[in-house]
C-alpha cells in the first residue's frame, strides 16, 4: 500500500467506530454522514488487505488485526497532534478538543464546581466530560482515548504525571435521628462495622473506606452500585456511609425524601491523625502529551478554586 493512500482523517474514522462500536455515532463525532464514514473505512481496509471490523445488524466489532491498527492509528494521531502543536507555537497551551475524565464519586459534583471557570479561562476549548472507574479511567488514558482524569491518589502513575489538586474529607452519612446524633464529637472509632455500607468491589471509594475505619476487605453486608444508592439506603434506615464531602454537599436541595431523611457529620481531626478521614483528588495525564504545559495550566486553575471544605494537599 502506498503512503499517499493513507490519510489521518481515515485514522480518525477508523478511532471513532473502534471507541464508539457504532458507525451513525462514529459519524455524528466526526462530522460527516455515515456513508461517507462507511465508504471510506471500506476503501482503507481494501488499500490494506484486510478487514477492520466485523459487522452485524446488531453491533460493531474489531477484528484481532483490527485492534492492532487501532492501537497503531491513536499512535499516530497522537503524534499528529504534537506535530500541530509545534507548527502553531502553541508551545503546549489547551487548544482544540480536551476529552476530560472523572470517577463516578466525584463527576457529578465537581464538573458543575469547574466548568464556569474552564470556559471563561479556555473559551475556544471543546470540552467532552465523562465519568468512569479508576481502572478503565486509566486504561482509556494510557490508551489516548481520553486526555486527562480527576481521580483519588495515588494510582500507578507509569508514564503519566499525576498532580495532586485538594484534600476532599469524608462525612459520616447517617439516617436522621440515629444514636450517634447526640455525640458531641465523632471518631471512627464510633462506628459499628455491621451498620457499614459500602459500593461494589472495583470502587476506589469503597477500599478508601474500609481502609479508614480499619476493616478488612469483606467489610459490611450490604453493598451498592453506586453513591446516589447508598444516599437512599441511609435515607431509609439501612444503615450509615462515609459520604466524601462534595456528593454530601450535593444533597442540599433534593427532594425531602432523601435530603430530610439523612444528616452529615465531620469526623473529628483527630480520629485520623492530623485529619479527618478522606481523599487526595487529582489530575493524571499522559507524561508524553504535547500539551504537558496546558495541562499543568489546567491543574493550577482547579487547585485554585477548589471547592469550599476541602482542603490543601499536606506534603
Amino acid at each position: 500500500m502506498n503512503l499517499s493512500a493513507l490519510s489521518l482523517r481515515d485514522l480518525e474514522y477508523v478511532v471513532a467506530v473502534a471507541e464508539l462500536r457504532h458507525f451513525g455515532r462514529a459519524a455524528e463525532r466526526c462530522a460527516v454522514s455515515q456513508p461517507s464514514l462507511s465508504a471510506q473505512i471500506r476503501k482503507l481496509e481494501e488499500a490494506l488487505g484486510l478487514s477492520l471490523f466485523e459487522r452485524t445488524s446488531r453491533k460493531v466489532l474489531l477484528t484481532p488485526r483490527g485492534e492492532a491498527i487501532v492501537a497503531q492509528a491513536r499512535v499516530v494521531l497522537e503524534e499528529a497532534r504534537r506535530l500541530l502543536a509545534l507548527a502553531d507555537g502553541s508551545g503546549g497551551a489547551l487548544t482544540g478538543r480536551l476529552r476530560l475524565a472523572a470517577i463516578h464519586t466525584l463527576g457529578p459534583y465537581l464538573f458543575p464546581h469547574i466548568l464556569p471557570p474552564l470556559r471563561e479561562a479556555w473559551p475556544d476549548l471543546t470540552l467532552i466530560l465523562s465519568e468512569g472507574r479508576t481502572d478503565s479511567l486509566l486504561e482509556e488514558l494510557r490508551d489516548g482515548r481520553l486526555d486527562a482524569v480527576l481521580l483519588a491518589l495515588p494510582v500507578e502513575s507509569d508514564g503519566l504525571v499525576a498532580e495532586p489538586l485538594f484534600f476532599e474529607p469524608f462525612l459520616l452519612a447517617h439516617p436522621a435521628g440515629h444514636r450517634l446524633c447526640s455525640s458531641p464529637t465523632l471518631s471512627l472509632n464510633d462506628l459499628d462495622p455491621s451498620e457499614l455500607l459500602l459500593l461494589e468491589e472495583g470502587h476506589c471509594l469503597r477500599d478508601q473506606a474500609l481502609a479508614a475505619c480499619g476493616l478488612s476487605a469483606r467489610g459490611g453486608g450490604v453493598h451498592a452500585t453506586g453513591l446516589e444508592t447508598l444516599r437512599h439506603m441511609v435515607a431509609a434506615g439501612a444503615g450509615c456511609t462515609l459520604m466524601p464531602l462534595l456528593a454530601a454537599e450535593g444533597d442540599a436541595g433534593r427532594t425531602a425524601s432523601v435530603g430530610g431523611l439523612v444528616d452529615y457529620r465531620p469526623f473529628d481531626a483527630s480520629s485520623n491523625g492530623t485529619r479527618p478521614p478522606g481523599r487526595i483528588i487529582g489530575l493524571v495525564w499522559r507524561a508524553s502529551d504535547p500539551r504537558d504545559r496546558g495541562l499543568r495550566d489546567l491543574a493550577a486553575l482547579l487547585h485554585r478554586v477548589m471547592p469550599a471544605g476541602t482542603g490543601p494537599v499536606l506534603s
